[in-house]
């Protein structure tokens, strides 16, 4: 469980400390104020991308930390067998990263990678963004999410890595049919396009840094024509009459007159986040100006450059759309297929046995998880339509289809992961038939899916804490209060923090944490503090009507977190 977030330096974060309880947690604000930075910077917490982007304008480094409370045995497993010490069952994550482009992270004090970071962290939080959502569009997830509910990730990857050796045994037995001659000339090709990457030494995403580079190199006077020209329009041309003058000018007018009439209070506060937002951009593009350097010389190697890569993928990575990362795979494939070729003569005969046998394994096991998955797959398509039905969607059918892939020989009748074909079938309208949910669900929908698969998978998934970034989209009214009253139920076996512009989810919550954007100094600054009591009200009365401060509002949101237990 997540107890304390400390941020310094992210994004718009200036210093942030927020403390987190268990139960349903609520995260809300306006539009634009950070709600989305304070969850990207538990991702990035929890081994995520780093970027120089996350660090706050001004400043040479961004950091976050995190204290967890370890209620997992595997995590506290995972934490004894490298030697991390835990305090009364407390853990302290930290991660840094400076304007240098590099990363450090911590655990327990103990400095680790950033994927042992990520390891760890799938113990202690589970984050849907709406990204995740999606996957519910990618046909592939389907049977992933079949098989955490079916409890045989483990059988699956077993079966995998024999399916892959399989696999191998067969591009081995191949190469060994190819005759002597034919062998020798692949070896002569292979070790030529080994010697010729390596000379190159390239490195996976060079040609992408390199072709931004060489973008940015070569347009150099037009993009320095084009900035100072967006810089005169918002500084003006030296008299103080661009863009943000203007705003700051009108600011300051409608800060007069909205002391005679209250109803443009509104205004002046939307328009001071306007001046703020503006005057923020108005100065990143100085700073970009003032970092445009031209360099012929530069420019002429990374043309070179280029020009190489270009060659290297044609050759051995398919040429167009292809990457230096495609290059390198190549390259490994290259080596792998030279160490086979220079070995000493498979016994061939022993060959052809081994992998007789091993079709038999793969097959048995295809169909034993294929069993596994038709008896999990009924069963789970009953309980999502159960949730789904308490969320809006009574007349909604889901099934699971599970069809054996084709052919007739093991090598068609399998994948890699068995030898079904799995995707989910929906039909949203009584009477209408099971379709793809990939094809018919609208986004509303494909939320209450995604909450429905959270809530039956959440006994299998390991972490203790449950982030929903938005998972409102596409919904309201009724439904908005059935989605709010379900993911408090929810939050009785897991902590769930959920980001929400809807008052009818955030009044269910036990705790509201609201994000609001200001200035610190001359920049824009996100705050981050917990609202109860009246400014509870208050916020959902934001929330209700964009109104906090009419008796009206107030009423109704009083009303609200009465009826709904947020108070």
């Amino acid at each position: 469980m997540l107890e304390e977030l400390d941020i310094q330096n992210f994004a718009l974060i200036d210093s942030v400390h927020v403390e987190f309880e268990r139960g349903f947690t609520v995260l809300s604000g306006e539009t634009g104020a950070g709600k989305s930075i304070l969850i990207g910077s538990l991702a990035f917490l929890l081994g995520g991308k780093a970027g120089l982007e996350q660090i706050r304008a001004g400043c040479h480094e961004a950091s976050v930390s995190g204290t967890f409370l370890i209620e997992s045995a595997d995590a506290c497993l995972w934490l004894e067998e490298r030697g991390i010490r835990t305090e009364e069952n407390r853990v302290l994550l930290r991660r840094i990263i400076r304007d240098t482009g590099k990363s450090s992270a911590w655990i327990g004090g103990v400095p680790v990678a950033r994927a042992d970071l990520a390891g760890f962290a799938q113990f202690l939080v589970d984050i849907h963004g709406q990204h995740e959502q999606q996957s519910l569009m990618k046909v592939a997830d389907h049977r992933r999410y079949l098989d955490i509910y079916a409890g045989i990730v483990d059988e699956v990857s077993v079966f995998t890595e024999l399916y892959s050796r399989l696999v191998e045994k067969r591009r081995l037995l191949e190469s060994l049919n190819s005759s002597e001659a034919g062998r020798a000339e692949k070896a002569e090709l292979l070790s030529f396009a080994v010697s010729e990457i390596e000379g190159a030494n390239l490195s996976a995403g060079e040609d992408e840094a390199l072709e931004a580079e060489e973008s940015r190199l070569s347009s150099f006077e037009k993009l320095y024509a084009d900035v100072e020209a967006i810089n005169s329009v918002f500084e003006g041309e030296g008299d103080g009459n661009g863009a943000v003058s203007a705003l700051k000018k009108i600011s300051g007018i409608l800060s007069r007159i909205s002391g005679f009439d209250k109803s443009l209070s509104s205004l002046e506060s939307r328009l001071q986040s306007a001046f703020y937002e503006i005057d923020d951009i108005s100065g990143e593009f100085r700073r970009y100006a003032h970092g445009l350097v031209f360099d012929p010389e530069r420019l002429a190697e990374v043309q070179e450059r280029l020009e190489l890569i270009s060659r290297l993928k044609k050759k051995y990575a398919g040429g167009k759309g292809s990457s230096a990362a495609d290059v390198l795979s190549y390259l490994e494939e290259a080596k792998r297929q030279l160490e086979e070729l220079g070995g000493s003569a498979a016994d061939k005969a022993g060959l052809e046995k081994e992998i007789a046998e091993l079709e038999k394994q793969v097959y048995v096991l295809a169909k034993r998880l294929s069993e596994k998955r038709k008896l999990s797959a009924e069963k789970m398509a009953a309980e999502i339509e159960s949730i789904l039905a308490k969320l809006g969607m009574k007349e909604t059918r889901f099934r699971v289809s599970l069809t054996e892939k084709e052919g007739n020989a093991v090598e068609q009748k399998c994948g890699p992961y068995g030898m079904d074909n799995i995707e989910f079938l929906i039909s949203a309208n009584r009477g209408s038939p099971l379709l793809p949910l990939a094809r018919i669900a609208s986004g509303g929908e494909l939320s209450r899916v995604m909450l429905a698969l959270k809530t039956i998978l959440s006994c299998a998934d390991l972490a203790g804490t449950l982030v929903f970034d938005e998972i409102d989209t596409g919904i309201g009214g009724e439904v908005a209060v059935a989605v709010g009253n379900h993911m408090k139920k929810l939050a009785e076996k897991k902590q769930i923090l959920c980001i929400t512009h809807l008052a009818s989810i955030a009044v269910y919550a036990d705790n509201q944490i609201k994000i609001q954007k200001g200035t610190e100094g001359s920049a824009a600054a996100t705050d981050v503090f917990s609202v109860s009591g009246n400014e509870r009200v208050k916020e959902i009365a934001r929330m209700l009507s964009g109104d906090s401060v009419s008796s009206q509002s107030l009423e109704h949101a009083a009303a609200m977190l009465q009826k709904f237990g947020g108070v």
